[in-house]
């Protein structure tokens, strides 16, 4: 029987559209220089990503759901939908998170599919909508809540808190908060790091609600410096299909002249940045706010 628990995300909108507004007047009322601000082709992009994406997580959905079903049925495991458990399932489901986002950036064929959501060179809270069409990539690193008893519909459910809470730290109106919730959540700081391009803040700060992750498995950065956002190499597109493909038609490319198995193998599941050893080294070219050291650090 599955458990009744409410549709976070749902629930959410009206805050997400509140709160959206809300950092537009802002930014309208008080312009500074350093904050990047909106720009409504960017805007209208990413909008248009989260709602694709809505359609396509419903798809995805469907195969899903059939493989933790079935792992659900097997294993003798259960938790219990109980008030103690769900605070340690959102802890768990956090943790998985942490290596799934992780994962997501360092092997190129995952990272396909969330580059999607560092495309945009601004950071604002649509920035937090524009989401990948091709998230079936995710639900592997799951399967040990699953195999451990939890339902999942209580997975379905904390995976939802995870990305609203999510939501807010897409935003430079909001500065360092104090000591005590640096350094132990996941704010809007730690998370204009991560999607940063300068090489020393590339591949950082993974956590979703939880920055401990980070601090414990080494992956974490303070903010210092303004973050410039985007990607290493940045696309100049606002068409959603060419944003959601982009890096998988760049894999694509790569494979076919590629010129061995290794090669075609590196391509997929190396970095993004992985190039063969005989592969000569190329010249980076800075982006807009980078020196020429920051830009090497980051083609690296």
């Amino acid at each position: 029987m599955s458990p009744n628990l409410p549709d976070v995300v749902l629930w959410s909108i009206p805050a997400f559209v509140l709160l959206t507004v809300v950092e537009i007047v802002s930014v309208r009322l008080h312009p500074d220089d350093d904050a990047a601000g909106y720009e409504t082709k960017d805007a209208a992009t990413s909008i248009g990503m989260g709602l694709g994406s809505l359609v396509f997580d419903f798809l995805w959905k469907i195969p899903i759901v059939a493989i933790y079903t079935a792992v659900y049925e097997l294993t003798p495991l259960r938790v219990p939908i109980l008030w103690w458990t769900i605070p340690l399932m959102l802890l768990a489901q956090d943790f998985f998170y942490y290596w799934s986002h992780r994962g997501h950036h360092v092997i190129r064929i995952l990272w396909a599919c969330h580059v999607v959501h560092h495309s945009s060179r601004k950071f604002n809270l649509s920035t937090a909508l524009r989401q990948p069409w091709t998230s079936l990539t995710v639900w592997p690193f799951y399967l040990p809540l699953i195999a451990c008893g939890v339902h999942p519909a209580a997975l379905a459910f904390c995976s939802s808190v995870n990305l609203v809470y999510q939501f807010w730290i897409h935003t430079e109106r909001i500065d360092k908060l104090p000591r005590a919730f640096e350094f132990v959540l996941n704010t809007p700081s730690h998370h204009r790091v991560h999607h940063a391009s300068q090489g020393g803040y590339l591949d950082r700060n993974f956590g979703g609600i939880l920055i401990v992750w980070d601090r414990l498995f080494r992956s974490f950065v303070p903010e210092v410096e303004r973050p410039v956002f985007g990607l290493t190499k940045n696309i100049s597109t606002y068409n959603p299909l060419r944003v959601a493909t982009h890096e998988y038609a760049a894999i694509a490319r790569d494979v076919k002249a590629a010129g061995s198995w290794r090669e075609r193998g590196g391509r997929v599941f190396g970095g993004p940045g992985w190039q063969p050893k005989d592969a000569p080294t190329p010249v980076p070219v800075p982006a807009a706010g980078q020196t020429t050291e920051t830009a090497a650090e980051g083609a690296a």
